[in-house]
């Protein structure tokens, strides 16, 4: 407490003072202020996005999980295939009702108390998966995991854009989906060793680094501001830049965007439609469609499988797969605020065509017994190329474009849709895609390529770039 005392005490003063006589010398200096201290990232906001994407990690472990833990399972507690099929699938089941409640809660007790609470039910998952003696405490595990992932896929990216500066805020909110890979692809090798049950408890570990964490972290001071707590938004702005940093500017603008937002009614959920926030809806939404409606459910959860259909080792196809999907995506992360979201998007999508058709290929080739000794080359180049396009755009901007251009009043309501969205494509995706691949298998990944040239043809058409404004700035311009 000390410290955020001396915050208020020591800093509220430099703050209001420029708000009272701003003449031109003033902003004049203001601005030289902001280029000197451009170059002076305060180690805070690295450590308040490190704890909040532990939660991103806790998510990718719960996605991971699955795929290791299949056979032991089966074995250990007698499972019929559909038993574990339940098992896996409730997984997204639990997310859909997170992603519902997500908005609400995080509106209700801010964004810290919200990963508090999916933390809690990460942990109780966990522990109940542990102790599991058959299926139905398995699944009510699994469904507990579930809804923590289901919160931490809408707070996370909405938390982080929320305290970023904005030269920083694409890389910071990509970090959700590298932490999201690099839980999944831990869980999946570590898995290969350890028992089920060890690794569910491996899962205790990020929750509970998080929940310390965040005794240690300032909220979201534009959740403080719009819950009219100016002192607490001041200081909690002042810590995340650093003492000596000039934020008179910044909290301005801030407060001067919630003022505004405030004159307008509170939204209920049917107002989201109305013509002012269409537009931020329509890109958030389609934006998640376009995600999963492209096959990458069906190509994750299944991966090793396909490696096996091609006639290449599942085990070695399976680490490569992990490798690139963790080195791509953190590429990914440094060129976002330098390219630009939309150019990560369009070379994202276009490399999801090239990978279908690939793999389409292959399936092509091997059903009709032609040039089968290509037919595995082609089918890992394809997975390797769809993964590597999926991790450089379509996996991460997403989410951050998603957590930019909402308006904070709308933001809980907005952002809970998307996520639904979001999870449902999700469960779709992974639900029939083995129906798909008993229809057809290479017919499967030529809907998936026509699904993302569609895809393309949306984010050409539709999505803004966002990159280098102030979130006020952006959603005034969307939502104009």
């Amino acid at each position: 407490m000390g410290i955020k005392e001396d915050v208020e005490g020591g800093k509220k003063r430099g703050v209001t003072e420029p708000l009272l006589g701003e003449n031109n010398n003033q902003l004049v200096n203001e601005t030289k202020d902001h280029h000197h201290h451009h170059h002076n990232h305060p180690w805070m906001v690295y450590f308040t996005t490190f704890i909040a994407v532990c939660g991103s990690f806790e998510f990718g472990t719960c996605t991971g999980y699955s795929s290791p833990t299949q056979e032991a399972i089966r074995k250990d507690l007698n499972l019929s295939l559909a038993e574990y099929s339940l098992f896996g699938s409730i997984l997204t089941f639990g997310a859909m009702i997170g992603a519902i409640t997500s908005g609400p809660i995080a509106d209700l007790v801010g964004r810290k108390g919200a990963m508090r609470v999916s933390s809690a039910f990460c942990v109780a998952g966990w522990l109940v998966i542990y102790f599991s003696k058959g299926p139905v405490p398995l699944d009510i595990g699994r469904l507990a995991t579930g809804y923590g992932m289901g919160v931490f896929s809408f707070v996370v990216p909405i938390f982080v854009a929320e305290i970023s500066p904005k030269e920083l805020r694409g890389a910071l909110t990509t970090l959700n989906q590298f932490m999201i890979v690099l839980g999944a692809s831990v869980s999946f090798v570590i898995g290969t060793v350890l028992s089920w049950r060890a690794l569910s408890l491996i899962g205790l570990i990020p929750a509970a680094v998080l929940l310390l964490g965040l005794f240690f972290i300032p909220e979201s001071p534009r959740w403080l501001a719009k819950r009219g707590r100016s002192e607490d938004f001041v200081a909690a702005l002042q810590i995340l830049r650093g003492k000596d940093y000039d934020i008179s500017q910044e909290a301005e603008e801030i407060q001067d965007y919630i003022t505004s937002l405030e004159k307008l009614a509170k939204p209920k959920v049917l107002d989201l439609f109305q013509k002012r926030y269409l537009r931020s809806l329509t890109i958030a939404i389609g934006l998640m469609i376009c995600q999963q409606l492209g096959g990458i459910n069906g190509i994750v959860f299944y991966a090793s499988s396909i490696f096996d259909l091609a006639g290449f080792p599942s085990t070695a196809g399976s680490i490569y797969f992990a490798i690139s999907q963790i080195v791509i995506t953190a590429v990914g992360a440094t060129l976002i605020d330098k390219a630009g979201r939309k150019p990560l998007l369009l070379a994202s999508g276009s490399g999801l065509v090239a990978g279908c058709v690939f793999i389409a290929v292959a399936f092509y080739l091997k059903v009709h017994g032609v040039g089968v000794e290509a037919v595995p080359a082609l089918a890992v180049t394809g997975i390797l190329v769809y993964i590597g396009s999926f991790s450089i755009g379509m996996g991460a901007v997403p989410w951050v474009v998603m957590s930019e251009i909402f308006p904070v009043n709308i933001k809980g309501q907005a952002g809970s849709i998307a996520t639904l969205v979001n999870w449902f494509g999700a469960w779709l995706c992974s639900y029939t895609f083995n129906f798909l691949m008993n229809w057809n298998s290479y017919g499967t990944f030529i809907l998936y390529a026509a699904f993302n040239v569609v895809a393309i043809l949306f984010i050409v058409l539709v999505v803004p770039e966002t990159k280098g404004k102030s979130l006020e700035q952006l959603q005034a311009a969307i939502n104009a």
